[in-house]
This record gives structure tokens, sequence and C-alpha cells, in this order.
């Protein structure tokens, strides 16, 4: 029997990563410090049919200080609960229409600290994301996917509009390396 003689195997050229579905479908817009308070940073997604889902950006302290989330409240005041928002129907009747500073939620963390997370896009309330509530690691470990904050549908008449106020991702780097500068700067 004959053998075959060895051919080397070829190295194959590493493929380029395959874009997630959220790099794929959305658009990243961010807000940085919000209402003033410094590095708490805001991630809008927008889809393409101007959904925009609202997420903690990665440079949020809650996400960058390892800080453990004791827990997350929608409750916003005591006549106002983010989970209460009921949406119905072609109009989306029921939803809770948010201004850009509307907080969605409370977390409170262990070390005392307590975070509120604006909507910062003016629109209805479509969902909560409720999971949190029962496993708040989940808003650390998958921010932009799992861990999202809320969902919500600016107007279509708003919809060109509602990114004036927002940073692009090149523009929101740029921010945190300033950032990271002053800090390096100071100490």
């Amino acid at each position: 029997m004959a053998t075959q003689p060895e051919v080397p195997v070829a190295t194959v050229a590493a493929e380029p990563a395959v874009p997630s579905l959220v790099d794929r479908y959305f658009t990243r817009w961010y807000k940085a410090d919000v209402k003033g308070k410094p590095c708490e940073d805001h991630c809008i997604l927008q889809h393409s049919n101007r959904v925009c889902v609202i997420t903690l950006a990665g440079s949020h302290p809650v996400l960058q200080s390892g800080k453990t989330i004791k827990s997350i409240s929608y409750q916003i005041s005591t006549n106002c609960s983010r989970l209460q928002n009921k949406v119905s129907g072609k109009f989306k009747r029921g939803a809770q229409f948010l201004t850009e500073l509307a907080p969605l939620c409370k977390i409170y963390c262990s070390d005392g600290e307590e975070y509120t997370i604006s909507s910062c896009v003016r629109g209805r309330l479509m969902e909560v994301n409720e999971n949190i509530l029962h496993k708040p690691s989940i808003l650390q470990e998958k921010p932009s996917t799992e861990g999202y904050i809320a969902v919500v549908l600016p107007k279509f008449e708003e919809s060109k509009s509602i990114t004036e106020g927002l940073l692009t991702q090149k523009q929101y780097e740029e921010v945190v390396v300033k950032r990271t500068r002053a800090a390096t700067d100071t100490s």
C-alpha cells in the first residue's frame, strides 16, 4: 500500500470576527456625564426602526469599579413606577411618556452608592427589563444585551433629531481618553 506524502496544513488567515447582533442592527449613541454627574455615562442603542434601547455605557461606575449591585428599583416616586407601564395597540396606548432627563430606574450598590439612570431620549416607554430586578448581575455581565434597562420609542417626527445631543462612538471614546488623561495628570 503506497502512502501519500504529507501535505502541510495551510495556515488559515484569521477571519474577521462576525459582528454581534447589536453591532449589526443598532447604532451606538452615548450621553456623557448625565445630569452633570462625572462618568455616569449612558449608551443608547438605536435600531433602524427608531426603537432605542437604553443601557449603561462601559465607563459607568457600576461597570468600571467592580461594585456589587444590591438592588434595582423602577419605583421612581411614590406615585410613579416604571413597572406599571402597560402598552397596548398600534398607537402604543398607555405607554408612559419620557423626557430626556426622565428617570428610568435607580441602582443601589452595596457600598451605599445610588445611581439614577435617565432615558436620555424623548419618547414612549415600551418596556423595562424586569430580569435585572431578579438577577442584577446581568446588568454588569451583559449591559448591551440581556442587561439593558429599558426600551423607548421616540415620536416619529422626532426620531431624526433625538441624536442631536448625543455622542457618536468615536466622540465618546475621545471623552473617555480625555478623562483618563486628566485622572493620570492629577495623580
